[in-house]
């Protein structure tokens, strides 16, 4: 299993919707990043440039960005494009990033 890290961008003012919306997150959407190997799966915000930071374990190759293809994903990024930066299929924009450094 392997460690996926990536950003987003929240729009400003958006914190408490964000949250509202992921914790409500549709169950259809819960099932399908489990049923594609994601898990132990975290969002973070840095506040001060509202950068979301995603954090994910990941058996085979497939990241939680990379469902797009599957028509559930494609209306939970509708569902969220109003209050983060994204493409213009509507997926976030993610910037993935490089482990340079782990502890077990």
């Amino acid at each position: 299993m392997k460690r996926v890290a990536f950003k987003m961008k929240l729009k400003p003012g958006c914190k408490q919707e964000y949250i509202k919306r992921h914790n409500a997150v549709w169950p259809e959407i819960a099932d399908l990043i489990k049923r594609s190997g994601i898990s132990d799966y975290s969002i973070y915000l840095d506040e001060e440039t509202n950068i979301l930071f995603g954090v994910q374990k990941v058996s085979g190759d497939t990241s939680s960005q990379e469902l797009g293809n599957i028509e559930i994903q494609q209306k939970w990024w509708d569902y969220m494009s109003d209050i983060m930066d994204v493409n213009p299929d509507n997926s976030p924009v993610t910037v993935y990033l490089e482990e340079v450094f782990h502890l077990e």
